[in-house]
């Protein structure tokens, strides 16, 4: 059976620590009173000297650690291929980055460091070694648009199986088994404006499969707030959902891809005090995590799109996702 801990990556917080309110110090303090025995740090938001880490920073985490009983546990490294302005950076330059990510994670004590698809399957396949000499666990975030065994998480699967590294497998990203509407940009689109009719019109379209561009036009014609584009284009984006019906087979996806995967990634868009996230279906995906062999950390990680805080809101998914483990 599996063995769930809970942490929290501190990029929940990143609306506090960008408005000042909350120093690193701060959002590790409220990560340990949230109730998480672990935390992420993604290191191009809140290490001072990245991509490196500095002693002093090192000695902070430590006293940290001492003072709320809680240290670095994940890593979010940054594979961007955007770097240069003009041309994208290739495979040799992301994957000298991703060593670099890898020696400040080993730095901070970390065991687990998450990647994005932006490092490509021949990059990641070059990774192993460097993977394993700094004993790191580099998972390839399964992220929305993707699915657990989408063509292109499959490329990485591949990887995975054809070198039989035990340092290379996913971070499923529970975003990607949205069945319904992100309700953070649905409340600011009638904040703005933009008619529950015309939301509802907006998700059916999702649902059906019609294209975006044929939606953007029905909606026009229709009548709508232009500020409907702005959550339409979530639908199709990257907070996009599928009809529930296609839930049991991205479940099996997930159970698949299990045995690979070194941690998860609890994302969320919105707990009110029902602790019910309105898109995502934990109880259903913790099911499936509970009945599998996982070994590891499930990481809370809350995307602010309301820009009101995560604290309230990352106490509130750790306690839901206590009260389903204990189900």
């Amino acid at each position: 059976m599996s063995e769930i801990k809970l942490g929290a990556t501190l990029f929940c917080y990143g609306t506090e620590y960008a408005r000042h309110e909350y120093d690193f110090a701060e959002c590790v303090r409220q990560a340990a009173l949230a109730g998480a025995s672990g935390y992420e740090i993604v290191g191009t938001q809140m290490l001072p000297n990245y991509p490196n880490v500095s002693q002093e920073f090192l000695g902070l985490v430590q006293s940290l650690k001492a003072a709320y009983g809680i240290g670095p546990v994940g890593y979010g490294a940054n594979n961007d291929k955007g770097l240069m302005h003009d041309r994208n950076l290739t495979d040799d330059e992301m994957l000298a980055d991703a060593i670099i990510d890898l020696k400040t994670a080993h730095q901070l004590g970390c065991k687990v460091m998450r990647a994005q698809v932006m490092l490509s399957p021949q990059a990641f396949e070059r990774l192993a070694p460097y993977a394993e000499l700094y004993d790191i666990r580099v998972g390839i975030e399964i992220h929305n648009p993707e699915t657990p065994l989408s063509p292109r998480i499959q490329e990485y699967l591949e990887v995975i199986k054809k070198t039989g590294s035990q340092h290379l497998g996913f971070i499923p990203d529970f975003g990607c088994f949205a069945v319904a509407p992100n309700k953070a940009h649905w409340l600011k689109a009638l904040e703005a404006g933009v008619s529950e009719e015309h939301l509802e019109q907006a998700a059916s379209f999702r649902y059906q499969g019609i294209p975006l561009e044929e939606a953007r036009t029905r909606l026009n014609e229709s009548g709508a707030h232009p500020a409907i584009q702005s959550a339409l284009q979530g639908m199709y984006g990257f907070v996009q959902f599928k009809p529930a019906s296609e839930l049991p087979t991205l479940l099996a996806e997930l159970k698949e891809i299990l045995p690979y995967s070194f941690e998860l990634h609890g994302k969320f868009h919105y707990l009110g005090e029902d602790l019910v996230e309105p898109s995502i279906p934990y109880k259903e995906i913790l099911t499936v995590v509970k009945e599998s062999d996982f070994s590891g950390y499930l990481i809370c990680e809350y995307e602010d799109e309301l820009y009101c805080g995560g604290t309230t809101f990352t106490k509130r998914q750790l306690q839901m996702v206590k009260n389903l483990l204990a189900d």
